[in-house]
């Protein structure tokens, strides 16, 4: 009886998170499918070889992804000195650095774009400096994805190997092995399944890059993503559009499947110790040196490009002044809108708000169905609640990979109808922001959930506690900092969503990211420095909210 209230208590809380990515995510992304596949009551299947035999198409599906691995393999690079700072070492401003790096990760991809178009860009600080350009060259993209996705690295890897017990390379010294050899024998080992989970992840981003590719691709350079939006916005091809996007979400599942798998190794394959016991003081000429490097690398990879964005923002046309700041209140007279831009800014706060809401009520319902304790009667019965759990996980997944270009043309084409008919209502907005804000919500809860002992809930179910009871008295007290955190990471995310909303918002009601893009896709001085003032706030905005996070985040909770 206790195994089979379990279930239906899983099953209940599953329920909702369920209904919403059905509404929300699978219909709208099949509307588009249907509308580009199906036609004369049959499905056009043989659209999927004329696509794909299409030679400009197969040079998109190269660039898309080659440039992805090498993207992939330069952030490994470059964020596993890092990781290995953050894991080891315990040093003044330490919290501070780390809420410092993810600022660009939780940046609209289009924000950090026009950061490196401002650094490395034509009459960017490179360019005036030493006469050196990267905006036309593929260089461009593959540093602005290291300045992306570099903190996924350090908190996903770094997380880990903050709880790896450092005596067991220790031991291996002590038998002969050399520092390096001990590394790779002992500890890299342990980290591979961390090593992979990352490198996914990253793969995942950079593999559907929109925003950065969209700035400072240009012409030569555009990824499925970035075609997918060409063949829906500018040439209404659905067919086209339909076709790479099963593509991208084949790829996607198998990407999905792949890091679960990587998961569940990490997880279980290591007995862990807390990672406040791993660090220390940073001792000797190498390790001094190492903490230095990092440093000099956040300096110049990540905090350089966000400098010069402010620096761009407060020079005006007459030298350094408020002008570009000044300006966001005034109606733009060449119709970029139809209201100040400055109102892009209580618009974004208020969606980015209602989003948090949602993706928390979302969130922590399928975090709390994915950490129910299973059945314990029946190898088919576990194993078959198993299945069912990895299959729930992997779909709350989805949004993040999947092209949420489809996304927003899904939801104007699919909820424009009685009793969805949510086309001209504010919500849609914020609706679209949660799906992307709820991976991070169950990211961060469900380590912290699982860490509750399970003792407690045992002790409120012998009382005669149900499930639901047991997590609302037991583990809900023990993790509201985790819903603290959690919930700053979704507001975070969802201030920068771009992809989706640029097809819904408004153009009464401007989000920051969408005000942005559209600045840097006009021409002249005024919508430059007008965009690098608006992209200031929103850096402004999200790296206030991470050093918020940092004061209430506790080390037993989940990275991303």
């Amino acid at each position: 009886m206790p195994g089979r209230r379990g279930t239906w208590a899983r099953l209940g809380l599953m329920a909702g998170p369920v209904v919403f990515f059905a509404v929300f995510f699978g219909y709208p992304v099949a509307a588009i499918v249907g509308r580009g596949l199906h036609e004369d009551g049959r499905w056009q299947w043989g659209r999927f070889g004329e696509v794909l035999g299409d030679p400009d198409i197969l040079r998109v599906l190269w660039f898309t992804v080659w440039q992805a691995a090498a993207s992939t393999a330069l952030t490994l690079a470059v964020a596993l000195p890092g990781a290995w700072v953050f894991a080891r070492l315990d040093f003044p401003g330490k919290r501070l650095l780390r809420a410092v790096v993810t600022v660009p990760f939780v940046l609209p991809t289009v924000v950090a774009g026009s950061a490196f178009l401002a650094l490395a860009g034509r009459g960017g600080v490179l360019d005036e400096w030493f006469g050196v350009r990267l905006d036309t060259s593929v260089w461009a993209i593959l540093l602005a994805h290291v300045f992306f996705n570099y903190a996924v690295v350090v908190r996903t890897v770094g997380g880990f190997w903050a709880q790896l017990d450092p005596r067991q390379e220790e031991a291996a010294r002590m038998l002969g092995a050399g520092r390096l050899a001990a590394w790779r024998r002992v500890t890299l080992p342990a980290l591979a399944p961390s090593l992979g989970a990352a490198a996914l992840i990253v793969y995942l981003f950079t593999f559907t890059s929109f925003g950065v590719i969209q700035v400072l691709g240009g012409p030569r350079y555009a990824t499925l993503e970035v075609e997918i939006y060409r063949q829906t916005e500018a040439l209404l091809q659905l067919p086209t559009a339909a076709v790479l996007t099963l593509v991208q979400f084949a790829a996607v599942a198998v990407l999905l499947a792949v890091h679960a798998r990587s998961v569940r190794r990490r997880e279980s394959a290591l007995r862990l110790v807390p990672a406040e016991q791993t660090a220390h003081r940073p001792a000797g000429a190498g390790q001094w040196t190492v903490l230095a490097g990092v440093l000099t690398v956040v300096a110049l990879l990540l905090v350089a490009p966000l400098a010069v964005l402010v620096q761009r923002a407060f020079q005006g046309p007459d030298g350094w002044s408020l002008a570009w700041f000044r300006a966001l209140g005034r109606e733009s007279a060449s119709g970029t809108f139809a209201v100040p831009p400055v109102e892009a800014i209580g618009n974004s706060l208020s969606y980015a708000a209602a989003a948090t809401g949602i993706a928390l009520l979302i969130g922590v319902s399928a975090a709390a169905a994915l950490t129910l304790p299973g059945s314990r009667r029946g190898t088919g019965r576990a194993a078959r609640a198993g299945r069912l759990v990895r299959g729930f996980d992997a779909l709350l997944m989805l949004p993040l990979g999947t092209s949420a270009v489809t996304v927003g043309f899904g939801f104007l084409i699919a909820l424009d109808e009685p009793p969805l008919d949510l086309r001209s209502s504010w919500i849609l907005v914020p609706l679209a922001q949660a799906l992307v804000g709820v991976p991070f919500v169950i990211r961060t809860m469900v380590p912290v959930l699982r860490s509750v002992d399970v003792r407690l809930r045992e002790a409120a179910a012998v009382l005669g506690a149900s499930p639901l009871r047991a997590w609302r008295e037991v583990d809900l007290p023990l993790v509201r900092r985790a819903v603290l955190v959690s919930a700053g990471f979704a507001f975070a995310v969802s201030l920068g969503e771009f992809g989706a909303t640029v097809f819904i918002a408004r153009p009464d009601a401007p989000t920051l990211p969408v005000a942005v893009a559209r600045m840097l896709g006009r021409a002249g001085e005024a919508h430059y420095g007008q965009a690098m003032a608006l992209s200031t706030i929103l850096m402004l905005v999200c790296a206030g909210v991470l050093l918020a996070l940092e004061r209430v985040r506790t080390p037993g909770q989940g990275e991303f």
